[in-house]
């Protein structure tokens, strides 16, 4: 996911817009994930900043990311979802935005207690998008539900 060639035809066959708009991992860890988004031309509103979803999409990139890096650690199968979205947007995306998600632990428990429990699970992930200046441009908050499958 690091590798941005690698990256690019990923999301190329499974989310082409993500492709089409730039997003890019620069980090990723059991913890925290960082994607960017670039601010050019196909991104941008009328209104000169960075179109919400753009941004919606770099975010959700952000927390899916490091969800589906804990699932890989499973042999179990795991439905995996977005039940809820909700966000807050602070300022104006004029430059390129990073938003950073910090809750890997969480989508490890999650799994662990869906396998236990046989019912889905939810974890809500808040994910902040920043400009490199520190301004923070919107937080979003997606509640991921995960549940165990049953082997055939």
């Amino acid at each position: 996911m690091l590798n941005p060639f690698i990256f690019f035809l990923f999301t190329l066959f499974k989310v082409p817009a993500v492709a089409i708009a730039g997003i890019r991992i620069k980090t990723l860890s059991g913890n925290k994930c960082t994607a960017t988004v670039p601010f050019k031309f196909l991104n941008k509103n009328p209104f000169k900043s960075m179109y919400f979803a753009i941004q919606a999409m770099a975010a959700e990139i952000s927390t899916a990311i490091p969800a589906m890096l804990a699932i890989e650690k499973y042999d179990e199968s795991f439905a995996m979802l977005v039940v809820e979205v909700k966000a807050e947007f602070f300022k104006k995306g004029i430059s390129k935005v990073t938003f950073t998600c910090e809750n890997g632990p969480d989508f490890s428990a999650a799994l662990e207690k869906s396998i236990q429990t046989k019912e889905p699970v939810t974890v809500v992930a808040k994910t902040i998008g920043t400009m490199a200046d520190g301004t923070v441009v919107s937080e979003f908050y997606f509640t991921w539900s995960f549940k165990a499958r049953e082997k055939k």
